[in-house]
């Protein structure tokens, strides 16, 4: 199918675009990366009367510290968190997601904003952002709105961002000595959306576990935590006890959706496998490397 007929603008500053969603409110649709949107346009799941594209507002772009946050640019590309120096050191989670995200030309062209904004419970990016307790920084023609990400995501598809609003950037708090991070997804093949995937942050220290965040991709309607689960592991050394506490936990709160090739039990299975693995990574005494990649589902 072809995209229906729509205007386009590029405008080169921050201040037109938040002009120009004011005015056309709802009929106007953010086109940042364009790996989700233009596939929506050419089967007329989004009809905008305006395409604003983003790509000339510089104001979007960069990585930089920021006090004790990493501030990531809305437009900053999946390929730039990947290779980015201040990532690997600064939110090493995310140098740890970025090379599962789908394939090299979409992470070319894709965006960590048009991700946020999406809100797609399958992305990697998502999760990353509640895992590591970041914010999203948004603004509109009457000002700038920071978001928790636990209260970013409200349902399928759906955020807390308004109409006339624009996410200019996100912030993670800078990691330290004592924080432990894991991410891992199991897939059919690579570049495949996961079946099921964990990003996991905590502090470690002498091998107890504080401040648990385990954040989930493919198991529902949203990108999740699962609270419950943290809470059985909060303060504890890993054992084998605490383990099966842990997935029986864990097995109680998730409530995944069943796809065309796995069914819930399979979901619940698949997660506490990822549940047991990243546990174990958070409890080392050094990050994982770098080197890990998709593990792919038997």
């Amino acid at each position: 199918m072809k995209a229906p007929a729509f205007s386009y603008a590029r405008p080169k500053h921050l201040a037109d675009v938040l002009a120009l969603l004011e005015k056309h409110g709802d009929e106007a649709r953010l086109l940042a990366g364009g790996q989700t949107l233009l596939a929506t346009l050419n089967m007329r799941l989004s009809e905008p009367a305006l395409l604003i594209d983003l790509q000339s507002v510089q104001e979007l772009k960069g990585l930089v510290v920021a006090g004790d946050c990493l501030r990531i640019g809305a437009m900053v590309t999946h390929s730039e968190i990947e290779a980015s120096p201040l990532v690997a050191r600064h939110a090493p989670l995310l140098a740890r997601a970025a090379p599962h995200i789908a394939h090299r030309a979409i992470r070319n062209l894709g965006t960590f904003g048009g991700s946020m904004a999406y809100g797609d419970p399958a992305a990697e990016w998502p999760a990353c952002m509640l895992a590591l307790d970041g914010t999203v920084i948004a603004r509109s023609s009457q000002g700038e709105r920071r978001i928790a990400a636990v209260d970013f995501f409200t349902g399928l598809y759906t955020t807390a961002l308004a109409v006339n609003e624009v996410i200019v950037a996100c912030e993670v708090p800078l990691a330290g000595a004592t924080h432990r991070f894991a991410f891992d997804e199991l897939v059919r093949r690579h570049g495949d959306y996961a079946v099921v995937g964990l990003a996991a942050s905590a502090q470690c220290n002498d091998g107890v576990l504080d401040q648990v965040r385990l954040a989930w991709i493919g198991v529902g309607s949203m990108p999740m935590r699962s609270t419950a689960t943290e809470r059985v592991v909060q303060g504890q050394r890993l054992s084998p006890s605490l383990m099966v506490e842990a997935q029986k936990a864990l097995r109680s709160e998730l409530q995944p959706e069943a796809d065309l090739t796995h069914s819930v039990e399979s979901k619940r299975h698949l997660a506490a496998v990822l549940l047991k693995r990243l546990l174990t990574t958070l409890h080392q005494a050094t990050p994982p490397s770098l080197s890990d990649r998709h593990a792919p589902v038997a």
